[in-house]
């Protein structure tokens, strides 16, 4: 039994950390957080559901398409509707407020939107669901790939970031922003490539789940606050950091439906949510500004 929550932890909470990586990216740069985040993980979901039905493509083959799509859309929606906020801005924190009040519109008009096209009632389908045995466990290959995907991902944004100069731009703007722009870094271009990764890693995360899990045009918002805890307890900005506290909160929700109640599951996570807050208020993974 504990082989086999810690495996299902390990499945769950590698979801949460690819869908909580993308947004860290997005914040950590632009310093402005992104509330339609979920809903571009739905809208995914739902080309993906329509493709695949109609089309019988696999959904792996049409991520090549829709996360590169979703780049630009991001990247569109940072340029012609957060940059005009950045310029008016007086100061960061009226930025911030702004574009939390300008996203959350945008959560409700896509979200109408897909209730518009597709309904509320929801939406599934199967595929890869094959049984695989991992360590005398039985796991879906779909949840598999799922995990392999977090953890690819996690590495190669570490790469991105760490051990390239378009992540050294990134980094230095999301520690200094008036810094990197004295050295000549364009603070908004920076933006928009940090909004655009961060669609993309969404659209992925909607790709995967989307072959196991059963959704709805509502759901998105529950994806942004699942991403928003993890983000928090990692430490804002902090790709690799958002890897680990995501597979941590997974391994923590299974643990407490397998011993406990599945009931139990959002309050214990809420809880270790707020122990962090108190314990660690600038995330784990986070460092104390002196």
């Amino acid at each position: 039994m504990f082989l086999n929550a810690l495996l299902t932890g390990l499945t769950l909470g590698g979801v949460y950390a690819l869908v909580a990586m993308g947004l860290t990216i997005q914040y950590g740069v632009s310093r402005m957080m992104n509330l339609a985040y979920g809903e571009f993980l739905i809208a995914a979901a739902f080309v993906v559901f329509v493709m695949f039905t109609n089309f019988g493509i696999s959904p792996y083959l049409l991520a090549i398409v829709v996360v590169p799509v979703a780049f630009v859309i991001s990247w569109l929606v940072y340029r012609f509707m957060l940059t005009p906020l950045a310029r008016r801005a007086r100061s960061a924190v009226a930025l911030e407020l702004d574009s939390l009040l300008l996203t959350f519109g945008l959560l409700f008009v896509i979200m109408g939107a897909m209730l518009l096209i597709f309904g509320g009632n929801f939406t599934s389908y199967s595929y890869l669901s094959i049984p695989v045995r991992v360590f005398d466990v039985t796991l879906s290959a779909n949840r598999v790939i799922s995990f392999a995907a977090a953890v690819i991902v996690g590495i190669a944004a570490y790469f991105l970031l760490m051990r390239t100069r378009v992540g050294t731009a990134l980094r230095a703007v999301a520690v200094d922003p008036v810094g990197a722009q004295l050295v000549g870094i364009d603070t908004r271009w920076a933006a928009g490539i940090a909004f655009g990764i961060g669609g993309a890693i969404a659209a992925l995360g909607g790709t995967l789940v989307s072959t196991y899990l059963t959704f709805t045009a509502e759901m998105g918002v529950s994806f942004t606050m699942k991403a928003l805890i993890v983000v928090i307890m990692a430490g804002v900005g902090h790709a690799p950091g958002a890897l680990v506290a995501g597979l941590a909160l997974g391994i923590v929700e299974a643990f407490v439906a397998a011993y406990l109640d599945p009931g139990l599951t959002v309050a214990v996570l809420y809880a270790v949510f707020l122990a962090t807050l108190i314990v660690r208020p600038t995330g784990i993974f986070g460092r104390v500004a002196r």
